[in-house]
């Protein structure tokens, strides 16, 4: 097994080329996914957020309302620093068990794991290979923006609280820019697919 960390900016790409990646057969895990799975009722952060942040983030039904809760941690660093501090263990737990699974099924396999945060955790560490999405900021906002429920200053106030690309960079073995074309993307994720292929030969 080849695991690959995949992580980088706001909007910079990150699901189009881990989509791209699966389709070239790797077996990707989304750490956003698994973020909102250990929120949900029952699940391992889902009391823990609760008590820390308060019954007011519960939509009627007792789901957590992940827009409110975003809407509270994220201008508050030392809010957003405790809310990763509750869910990222699970995440991580969860990562690493999908990842034995993968390995049990197919030895040679790669496992592409998509994450926002890899860097500013530390988990960029646990993979043999880390790659970084990046494109232009215009474009990286334009497609924030895009994507509805945020305005142009909290797209902005978010990318102040990120890691800069090039600190991003240094620890990255591949940078995919993402500001052109999704036919030069699509070539550059190829190409990356090849590299990835000849490590676990």
């Amino acid at each position: 097994m080849l695991t690959v960390g995949l992580t980088g900016g706001l909007a910079t790409g990150k699901s189009f080329v881990s989509a791209a990646l699966a389709d070239l057969g790797c077996r990707v895990i989304r750490a956003d996914a698994l973020g909102h799975e250990v929120l949900e009722p029952g699940a391992e952060a889902y009391e823990p957020v609760i008590a820390e942040f308060g019954r007011e983030i519960l939509n009627p039904d007792g789901t957590i309302d992940r827009h409110r809760l975003a809407k509270m941690v994220f201008p508050a660093p030392d809010r957003l620093a405790k809310l990763t501090s509750l869910v990222h263990p699970a995440v991580i737990r969860r990562e690493e068990e999908l990842m034995r699974e993968a390995a049990a099924a197919d030895p040679q396999v790669i496992v592409v794991v998509e994450a926002a945060i890899l860097v500013e955790t530390g988990s960029y560490k646990r993979f043999d290979r880390v790659v970084v999405t990046v494109c232009d900021r215009e474009t990286q906002i334009e497609r924030a923006l895009g994507r509805g429920g945020l305005t142009r200053q909290e797209v902005e106030e978010r990318l102040s609280r990120q890691l800069p690309a090039d600190k991003l960079r240094r620890v990255a073995n591949y940078v995919i820019d993402t500001s052109g074309t999704e036919e030069n993307t699509q070539a550059q994720v190829q190409e990356l697919h090849r590299v990835l292929r000849s490590l676990r030969q």
